[in-house]
């Protein structure tokens, strides 16, 4: 890993840290915004980061394409709730064994999580970004994400208005109705 790698993964995680604090405080979710993705400075996610960095995609997608996995990926998911992986947990309801089945995410949580992927976007677009990419961004996945019912619906409703509307008739919705909601600070 060379310095200069270190460095611009150094940059490129805390402008997108930057954008999803300045998003969370936007909605009031300041807590959320000041402890967001601190996993990714720490030597297990940092270092892997660095030795990975391409400034145009997740250094995880190249470390999965090298090793056959990520071991940042899966240090950074098991850390951070704002991404849907954290809440997956076992099932025995199958009768052939167990499975894997999504937790509702709390509110608070998708919210993050819909912040974390405006921020993604800008950063590896840059000039290039839309208020469209997050919601194409999703919908290009091979296969759907095992989220819940309901977070799937939330996720999906923010990313369409995000596309429709514009990023700060978005946040101001999410502050003004969807945070209000005494539910969503669980």
């Amino acid at each position: 890993m060379s310095m200069r790698k270190a460095w611009n993964h150094f940059k490129t995680i805390t402008q997108h840290k930057y954008l999803v604090m300045k998003g969370c405080f936007q909605v009031g979710l300041y807590r959320q915004g000041l402890l967001h993705d601190l996993s990714k400075y720490g030597p297990t996610e940092f270092l892997v980061g660095a030795r990975y960095w391409q400034g145009d995609r997740s250094p995880n997608n190249a470390e999965r394409e090298t090793i056959g996995y990520s071991s940042a990926w899966l240090h950074h998911k098991g850390r951070n709730k704002h991404h849907y992986e954290y809440w997956l947990d076992y099932s025995t309801r199958n009768v052939e064994g167990s499975f894997m089945v999504p937790a509702p995410m709390p509110t608070r949580y998708v919210v993050e999580m819909f912040l974390d992927r405006i921020a993604a976007c800008k950063v590896y677009h840059k000039a290039a970004y839309t208020d469209r990419d997050p919601l194409v961004y999703y919908q290009s996945s091979k296969t759907p994400p095992p989220l819940h019912k309901r977070t799937k619906h939330q996720l999906e409703f923010l990313l369409r208005m995000l596309a429709e509307y514009g990023e700060e008739k978005t946040l101001r919705y999410i502050r003004t109705k969807i945070l209000r909601d005494p539910r969503s600070r669980r």
